[in-house]
């Protein structure tokens, strides 16, 4: 059966977010120590936000959640309802880049072309609002799948969780449309 894509809604929270810790848990491993994906859950997850701004993708195969994520126009580049310096603000289509944020994909179904799936819905769903380019910041674990579909780094920092585990990411970019 082909993945489907449908817009997430408030009744797909729990089992999104429990899809979002095994994928956090199984999919940095190899990339991150034991702390840093342990310390990953502070500045990862769910938004709310996204699936209240009907900007979120639920991918199914079945009925059954194989991967989550989505875009936003709001200003926070990345990070859960939990996570520290949020900024709800709108950002203008014409001069600042769309966000893509929250992409998971439950570890059972890595590699069966579920996040490039969301990936292409959200770049899409971007520049159909206007949207000339987008920005987003990538795990590494996540970052091969981003420069495949032609996502440049723009830099490498350490996100710090509230613990003061450094947890390294990479800002990326794309010219949408």
């Amino acid at each position: 059966m082909p993945i489907a894509l449908r817009l997430a809604t408030e009744a797909d929270r729990p089992a999104l977010t429990e899809l979002m810790r095994r994928a956090i848990d199984a999919l940095q491993t190899g990339f991150l120590t034991p702390q840093q994906v342990a310390a990953s859950h502070a500045i990862m997850g769910m938004d709310p936000e996204l699936i209240a701004d009907g900007t979120y993708f639920v991918a199914e195969e079945d009925g059954v959640p194989l991967g989550c994520g989505g875009w936003s126009r709001r200003r926070t580049m990345f990070g859960g309802h939990h996570t520290a310096g949020r900024d709800s603000g709108l950002l203008d289509p014409a001069a600042e880049p769309a966000r893509v944020r929250a992409m998971y994909t439950d570890p059972a179904a890595a590699r069966r072309g579920v996040g490039r799936a969301i990936l292409q819905a959200a770049e899409t769903a971007a520049a159909a609002e206007g949207f000339l380019r987008g920005e987003l910041v990538a795990t590494l674990a996540g970052a091969p799948l981003y420069r495949s579909a032609g996502w440049e780094e723009i830099e490498r920092f350490e996100a710090e969780t509230p613990d003061g585990v450094s947890v390294p990411v990479i800002r990326m970019g794309k010219a949408l449309g």
